[in-house]
């Protein structure tokens, strides 16, 4: 597998002509947006910081129940998490390095800023959106795989360690080891 497309992004997935790529008014219908596919998850970029000068992106994440997200911190990436539909558990160390835990039901909203560990579970199937740094929307579809389909039914892509790697350094961001334990983390509910 190559990851040219990583060091140099014209060589890798297209969505022309979905976003206008600059700042510029435009309108999104239902299901509408760039859609990549990662482990089942159907992640839809609905901004990007091609639209805000950089500034932030925003993407949807459609997710069904399932295992903890490896546990990460991004270096320049504020990421938010609006529980639309569904259960999310939310892992993350506070200011003091303490581990928390909060379970997010829809309607909820929860902030990692850059530099935090952080994970998340998706307990019961859901619909979340979120606001990120400008350009790192584009994570999802650099380490998943587009698709034309806006929805969750269709096989799961899981890429390899090395696509994760790339796309990880791309965007600045760590994984933790694998053995990173949130037992211990401090609940709200």
């Amino acid at each position: 597998m190559s990851f040219e497309y990583l060091i140099d992004p014209a060589k890798g997935p297209q969505w022309t002509g979905l976003l206008p790529g600059r700042p510029a008014p435009y309108v999104l219908r239902r299901g509408e947006g760039e859609h990549a596919n990662l482990f089942g998850d159907l992640f839809t970029v609905l901004l990007s910081g091609d639209e805000t000068d950089g500034q932030f992106g925003i993407i949807t994440a459609d997710s069904p129940a399932g295992d903890i997200i490896p546990t990460h911190s991004h270096n320049e990436t504020h990421e938010t998490f609006y529980v639309l539909e569904g259960k999310v558990k939310l892992f993350y160390e506070d200011a003091d390095g303490q581990k928390r835990s909060s379970l997010l039901d829809a309607g909820d909203f929860g902030y990692v800023p850059a530099g935090f560990a952080h994970s998340y579970q998706v307990v019961e199937a859901a619909r979340m959106m979120g606001t990120l740094s400008g350009g790192f929307e584009r994570f999802f579809q650099h380490i998943g795989t587009p698709t034309d389909h806006a929805t969750t039914d269709q096989p799961p892509f899981i890429p390899d360690f090395p696509r994760m790697q790339a796309a990880a350094q791309q965007h600045n961001m760590q994984f933790f080891p694998p053995d990173y334990d949130w037992s211990d983390a401090q609940g709200d509910r």
